[in-house]
């Protein structure tokens, strides 16, 4: 720091000043996060990550973290020689997988987020959605319709935050595993995206991000030079019939449209493959990504 030359740190000046008015705008702000993607697999995208949430504490927002680990749970199945099966991009979960994935999910990497957290100068506390009621779920389309019956793959069906916002007002940061339970007492896997989107509208957050593996939404999907900043709730389901928006991205951005009409400030798709993006978003008058909005 000392042998840096005068303009650095002139640049450095600048760039805390230009991050003020955001700072105190989103003071006390909740803020969910979706973590996942090649940003819970690069050791160093994983450091910035965790430094981005951090920061967001240490400067009064109220970082909320949901992940995921879908290759995680693949590759220890593939440990145990149990062959992973997926059905329109949904995991078949039969008892022997969904064991695998809550001791993947709510053990191991939920483990790993909150250690890094507490390493990294924060203070985490590790949940799933059977924790204080967090998730009541329920079983995913069942077999409806015509469906094919994936086993115990679950959907949200409430959000009973209390434990969460108990967390935040104390300043630490909940770290949620995505594994919610039936009035039964079933366990059940549940997509990530889901999750977090469901928890950002109990919340009445102020942003849900959610961290992808793609730089944002591309007008033209095959050029990425045609990234589009901006999307409004009533764009999305022409985009979806004009082929603009395809594939994972469809589940996606209709997950951001109900946030936002459910209450949620504002959404945001990040690539969370460019270092500090999430501070990148929230603190610069550029943002990267996509945002869509009322």
């Amino acid at each position: 720091m000392k042998n840096l030359p005068i303009e650095d740190l002139i640049e450095r000046a600048r760039i805390l000043t230009e991050a003020m008015p955001y700072i105190n705008a989103f003071r006390g702000a909740v803020v969910v996060i979706k973590y996942g993607g090649h940003a819970m697999i690069d050791e160093d995208l994983k450091r910035t990550v965790i430094q981005d949430i951090v920061l967001m504490e240490l400067v009064g927002m109220k970082p909320v973290v949901v992940h995921g680990g879908g290759p995680e749970i693949t590759a220890l199945m593939k440990k145990l020689n149990l062959q992973p099966k997926f059905v329109e991009g949904q995991r078949v979960t039969d008892a022997e997988t969904l064991e695998v994935a809550e001791m993947v999910l709510a053990g191991k990497l939920n483990g790993e987020i909150v250690n890094s957290i507490n390493q990294t100068g924060g203070r985490a506390v590790g949940l799933s959605g059977k924790d204080g009621g967090l998730i009541l779920a329920s079983k995913l389309g069942a077999g409806e319709d015509g469906t094919a019956d994936i086993g115990f793959v679950g959907e949200v069906e409430s959000v009973h935050p209390r434990i969460i916002s108990i967390l935040t007002e104390n300043q630490f940061i909940p770290v949620i595993a995505p594994i919610g339970v039936d009035r039964n007492g079933q366990t059940y896997n549940i997509n990530a995206d889901s999750v977090a989107g469901a928890i950002a509208i109990a919340l009445k957050s102020a942003k849900l991000i959610l961290l992808t593996d793609v730089k944002g939404i591309y007008r033209d999907p095959k050029d990425e030079s045609s990234i589009m900043p901006t999307i409004y709730t009533g764009e999305v389901e022409g985009l979806i019939e004009k082929g603009v928006i395809t594939g994972g991205m469809i589940p996606k951005t209709r997950g951001c449209v109900e946030a936002i009409r459910k209450g949620v400030g504002k959404t945001h798709i990040l690539d969370g493959r460019v270092p500090h993006s999430l501070l990148l978003e929230l603190f610069t008058d550029r943002g990267i990504g996509t945002q869509i909005i009322p």
